[in-house]
């Protein structure tokens, strides 16, 4: 009987220990679950979770529902949480090396795109680490694309109307195209159309396909744009307090994650825009006029953004072009 009882006592505090020293962690996002970067975002957690033995549990919080996404990176930082994601370029007045991520006409193809990433990577790291964070990995977006009430084939077309903004780098674009920027967070995007708020966005066809954007806009010019990144990062203070193995196991998923995020992205670009077709919009080539004006805002901002990034800016493009 005495044998049974101290087995017992013992088993029970195995118990009771991995219960309370297992670690729980909470992952704010800002995106619904219908959306590539949150299915991502789920899959790594689930990955740590089952690979770290449950030593650490990390519970994913979409949408917004948690801590809504101006806030993530800041309640990342000051360990509010430990973990979140954020759409790089939202970072824009931080540094400029999160504005880089939204620079138009610079890497308009998922190749580009991919290059320009592994360019910037080092540097975008050293920013996030002087606010103790350690860049996991990057979701792309597919490119992003034009949306209107009427076809565009010039600049002239869009001359007055009140564009969705959702970055720095994004109302500069706006500006430069002739519109007038308007903040307007991803949630709200079709609200904002019916309401009259905005008129027109550039944005990826996986945004017009979660909002359903054929209920309230009926044109879609696939001009490319660019290929923004969700970058999903770690408070530093926290991820050295975990032993070595479980840190192994984050970084390993979050590779993983990483690979599965731009072959999704890759895919979706596609997918999506035979969706908005399928669903009644015109999908619209655009016509050479519009490239030409848009290649020619992309040079204007790139050249601002290499005056405002001074010497690093220009060792990124350097070694993007090479």
């Amino acid at each position: 009987m005495m044998k049974n009882s101290t087995l017992l006592a013992t088993v029970l505090g195995l118990v009771l220990s991995t219960s309370v020293f297992a670690e729980k962690w909470d992952m704010p996002t800002p995106y619904g679950d219908g959306n590539h970067p949150t299915q991502v975002a789920k899959q790594f957690a689930e990955e740590v979770t089952a690979k770290s033995g449950d030593k650490l549990k990390i519970t994913v919080h979409s949408g917004g529902s948690l801590i809504k996404h101006p806030e993530i990176h800041r309640a990342v930082k000051s360990r509010q949480v430990q973990i979140g994601e954020v759409f790089i370029g939202r970072l824009g007045n931080n540094d400029p090396i999160f504005k880089l991520d939204n620079i138009p006409f610079l890497a308009t193809d998922f190749d580009s795109a991919e290059k320009l990433y592994k360019a910037s990577k080092a540097e975008l790291s050293k920013q996030l680490a002087k606010d103790g964070l350690i860049l996991l990995y990057t979701v792309p977006w597919p490119a992003q694309d034009l949306y209107s009430s009427k076809p565009v084939n010039s600049l002239a077309d869009l001359k007055g109307l009140k564009m969705r903004a959702y970055s720095p780098t994004t109302s500069r674009l706006a500006d430069l195209m002739g519109t007038t920027p308007v903040n307007v967070p991803f949630s709200d995007v079709a609200q904002a159309f019916t309401t009259s708020v905005i008129d027109a966005m550039i944005t990826s066809p996986s945004t017009g396909v979660n909002n359903q954007s054929w209920d309230y806009i009926s044109h879609f010019t696939t001009v490319s744009a660019w290929i923004p990144k969700n970058m999903v990062f770690v408070n530093k203070r926290k991820f050295d307090k975990l032993d070595s193995d479980t840190q192994q196991v984050i970084m390993a998923a979050a590779a993983n994650a990483e690979k599965k995020g731009w072959e999704l992205g890759r895919k979706n670009g596609v997918d999506h825009t035979n969706i908005l077709r399928e669903k009644g919009m015109s999908v619209i080539t655009p016509s050479e006029t519009l490239q030409s004006e848009l290649r020619e805002i992309g040079k204007t901002m790139v050249n601002e953004w290499l005056a405002e990034s001074g010497a690093t800016g220009k060792a990124i493009i350097d070694n993007y072009n090479k």
